[in-house]
């Protein structure tokens, strides 16, 4: 998702507004924000304006993470920012990890997407990034990137945790040490992360985000006619974006059907059975609802979408967009007593009092989809003698939805 485009800032076109003072995490329970300097002209044209804020404060869009306190079973510390775009033009929006230490170990060459996957998995601590939207369109549009670190307590590796955790402690005794016998030395922290976000004029290329099939979006279609609608009845129901990431250059999208409906049920040997008898009218390309569909939309939140185990510290999901970390996860998953929770109100498009099945590779589990209480829903291990509700994934031109 790290993308490099190309910044158009002609001075008589546009009026930048950019804001640059760090703003620095100096202990585990608190970040710090610093300063701001900003410079403005008045254009005709248009102007740029961009605002990065944390608690109504104008920050940096550089972000520091200094942590000297980290051990098993701390707080988990979480910070957001908003990023604001009150200029005439649209925005892009994208985040990269510049560099990382952990006690006297340097990543500053790791390439951005395997170093982000390795600061939110292969440690016993958890480092995690979220940003809500990637854009932010003119005229008041904003977004939000949140930063959440986590050690759970016991996540089934004691030695682990007591190797990193006597490792830290070292480390921030040799640097107190190195202090006590140079008043002018600087500690160190035990964990620095330096996040570079940035904003960018908006271009219509192939894989810019398409702003028009975002995560979540609403749409009104018509599964009979195969086209757009604009009011419910007839085959025309209330579907929601489940892309991730859907591109400019991407010809479909996918949508949910609203699910507070119901479309058909049956218990999981008659899954198959009951999704061809629900669809067999239907005038579009269908495919069952899985949960590395669920999975990867949940994983966003940074901070509210956990695993939770029997005997274990729940744990939060966290980054799984490279390479084969999905599958890693849900074998993590699928090999324990555990199930996901999510927050309803972050993906409410995926919150029913139903079950539904999730249809997915797994064929020795059957896992189900259903909301716990007003706060929480849950992707669950369901017994397949149970009857839940099943439902198809629409996959449409993108052409049918914009014509």
């Amino acid at each position: 998702m790290k993308r490099r485009l190309r910044v158009y800032a002609r001075l008589n076109l546009l009026s930048l507004f950019l804001v640059a003072v760090s703003f620095i995490s100096i202990t585990l329970a608190w970040f710090a924000y610093s300063g701001i300097a900003g410079v403005g002209t008045e254009i005709d044209v248009q102007a740029w304006q961009i605002e990065f804020k944390k608690d109504s404060n104008v920050v940096s869009n550089d972000i520091v993470i200094s942590l000297s306190d980290i051990y098993p079973g701390m707080e988990t510390v979480s910070e957001k920012v908003e990023i604001h775009n009150m200029g005439d033009s649209n925005a892009q929006i994208s985040y990269s990890i510049q560099s990382a230490r952990i006690m006297d170990n340097e990543y500053a060459n790791v390439d951005a997407d395997i170093l982000e996957d390795k600061l939110s998995h292969d440690f016993p601590f958890h480092l995690n990034i979220g940003l809500s939207k990637d854009f932010v369109l003119a005229k008041g549009d904003s977004s939000q990137i949140e930063v959440s670190v986590s050690w759970p307590l016991d996540a089934g590796n004691d030695e682990l945790d007591s190797n990193w955790g006597n490792a830290a402690f070292a480390f921030q005794s040799a640097e107190k040490q190195k202090m006590e016998e140079n008043p002018d030395y600087h500690m160190r922290s035990t964990l620095q992360v330096v996040i570079s976000v940035k904003a960018e004029q908006y271009m219509t290329t192939n894989d810019a985000t398409d702003m028009n099939f975002s995560l979540g979006n609403m749409i009104l279609y018509n599964i009979q006619k195969n086209e757009v609608c604009s009011q419910l009845g007839n085959g025309c129901i209330k579907t929601h974006v489940i892309d991730v990431d859907n591109k400019v250059g991407d010809t479909t999208v996918r949508l949910l059907p609203d699910l507070f409906s119901s479309y058909g049920n049956g218990n999981f040997d008659e899954y198959t059975s009951v999704f061809d008898t629900i669809t067999a009218d239907w005038g579009v390309e269908v495919n069952p609802l899985t949960i590395e569909d669920v999975t990867k939309i949940i994983s966003q939140d940074v901070t509210g979408s956990f695993l939770i185990r029997d005997n274990l510290s729940d744990e939060i999901i966290g980054n799984v967009k490279y390479n084969d970390r999905l599958n890693t996860e849900l074998n993590k998953l699928t090999t324990s007593n555990g199930y996901y929770t999510f927050m309803n109100e972050k993906f409410n498009y995926l919150v029913t009092s139903k079950c539904y099945w999730l249809n997915s590779e797994y064929s020795d589990e059957a896992f189900a989809l259903v909301k716990m209480d007003e706060e929480r829903s849950k992707v669950y291990k369901e017994n397949k003698a149970n009857v839940c509700e099943v439902v198809p994934v629409i996959t449409v031109a993108k052409a049918s939805l914009l014509a």
